[in-house]
């Protein structure tokens, strides 16, 4: 069994929740960082300098970078499917470096409007942010006119840090463009239960 330390709202810990779910892997999830503390400990900063989350422990190995975790995880208890070989696998993780790109200007929009009192926006900010974020999502549209998944017929670990994306941005009251290839893609991985049990939560 695997444990993974992080709280259920960052986006972060329910990227590796969700995969973890997903490859068949059992783990239990502690309650750490947000408000319930417990990332600035010296035994949690010795399994993770940073004192971020998400950090995993599955044995001797204590592991840190969500998308790290989501690596490890497909590759060492997924299918093939999950941690493809070849050019797939290539296309997986610029899919997954392309999302830090994406998350960090969502998460500008996602903490101005939903962790920030009205009157402390700034609403210039959220804006540029949105419109940034709306492009970005045009990109992974034309990936997906392609093939149903970001790396080809089936699901993959490229999917994950996305997938967590893209529930946030139909979650956010915005104007988004209309992207038909982008919320097909949502609506099957909606289908999954791991996605929904793990992801689709109140944003909070």
């Amino acid at each position: 069994m695997i444990t993974i330390h992080g709280r259920p709202n960052s986006i972060n810990v329910q990227k590796v929740v969700w995969i973890a779910d997903e490859v068949g892997v059992a783990f239990e999830r502690l309650d750490v960082g947000g408000a319930f503390g417990g990332n600035d400990t010296t035994e949690y900063l010795a399994m993770n300098p940073t004192g971020r989350i998400p950090t995993i422990q599955d044995g001797d190995l204590a592991l840190w970078e969500s998308n790290a975790i989501v690596r490890y995880l497909a590759a060492t208890y997924g299918s093939a499917t999950w941690w493809p070989d070849g050019s797939a696998q290539w296309a997986a993780n610029q899919w997954m470096d392309f999302a830090h790109t994406m998350i960090g200007q969502l998460t500008t929009v996602f903490i101005g409007m939903v962790r920030t009192a009205p009157e402390d926006r700034d609403d210039a900010k959220i804006e540029k942010a949105r419109q940034e974020v709306n492009r970005l999502w045009t990109i992974v549209e034309t990936a997906l006119n392609r093939r149903p998944y970001l790396t080809g017929s089936t699901i993959s670990a490229g999917d994950v840090p996305l997938g967590c994306a893209v529930y946030r941005w139909y979650g956010l009251d915005i104007e988004r463009p209309d992207l038909p290839g982008v919320a097909a893609w949502y609506e099957r991985l909606k289908s999954r239960k791991p996605f929904a049990d793990h992801v689709m939560l109140p944003l909070t």
